[in-house]
């Protein structure tokens, strides 16, 4: 065989190589309060330091490149004045990350104790090249943090536990998407209390595919059987696999993606 056809077919046959790879965590942590028991409202004022490092050691074990932390705490007295996200970025080795409160911006749930740092981080291993905070019209959990790294966008949000909220909300969180100049990843606690059926035309509308084919149920936690937290992705970006741990450290399951967006080979000919 000539050289040339060598070399020709070696180029035809090659696999695409990645031109990046990310595992994303998402996970409800409850403020480290740990599963509820019996008052909902009464058990997540609890301390959350001891607990919280156990969650911690459980997402640094799993080696993450972004984590999408939905009830963090910003430095309450339950975590003894410690900034969650702050405090595990810097145990799992992530240069960078960023915090915001869930409320409405200059709203009155923020002039509370407790109430003012309860809120949504994104942590990063990754170059961080834009971060900005958005804010839906109606609900009480309001934020949406995006964060733009070099090859995707990402958006982090907490939606309205009422279901005509959710839906603005959603509409809300479409045009965010529209704008953006990359592959989105867009990943929360969406409060599907009626389904999965919940995003079907926020998925429509986007072009997004959700990473949780099989609708695995993510709470309770003890006994899943409703699917509220969710990962969505841009079609350009290769999903390689997506896992729900059946962990009980939180009232919510995490999910585990692994992201990939692959390099266009091209052939001799070409």
């Amino acid at each position: 065989m000539h050289c040339g056809t060598i070399v020709a077919s070696f180029f035809e046959k090659a696999e695409p190589q990645p031109l990046f790879t990310l595992r994303f965590i998402l996970y409800n942590i409850r403020y480290g309060t740990g599963r509820r028991i019996k008052r909902a409202w009464m058990d997540i004022l609890r301390r959350t330091d001891t607990h919280f490092d156990t969650i911690t050691k459980f997402i640094s074990e799993l080696k993450p490149d972004v984590v999408g932390l939905v009830e963090t705490d910003g430095g309450s007295f339950r975590m003894r004045r410690q900034h969650q996200p702050s405090h595990m970025a810097q145990a799992i080795g992530h240069k960078h990350h960023t915090f915001g409160v869930k409320y409405k911006a200059r709203g009155l749930a923020r002039l509370f104790p407790v109430f003012s740092t309860q809120g949504n981080a994104l942590l990063t291993s990754k170059e961080i090249k834009r971060e900005r905070f958005h804010y839906f019209k109606h609900g009480m959990k309001r934020l949406v943090i995006e964060l733009e790294l070099d090859h995707a966008n990402l958006f982090l949000v907490h939606l309205s536990l009422r279901r005509g909220v959710r839906k603005r909300q959603l509409q809300h969180l479409q045009q965010l998407v529209a704008s953006a100049n990359k592959p989105c990843i867009v990943a929360g606690d969406f409060n599907a209390i009626k389904g999965p059926g919940e995003l079907n035309g926020f998925l429509s509308a986007t072009g997004l595919e959700k990473a949780n084919i099989a609708d695995s149920p993510t709470y309770p936690s003890w006994n899943p059987y409703r699917v509220l937290d969710f990962v969505c992705y841009s079609p350009s970006l290769k999903l390689k696999s997506c896992t729900v741990p059946q962990v009980t450290f939180s009232d919510h399951l995490p999910l585990v993606c692994d992201f990939e967006e692959a390099e266009q080979t091209q052939t001799l000919a070409s």
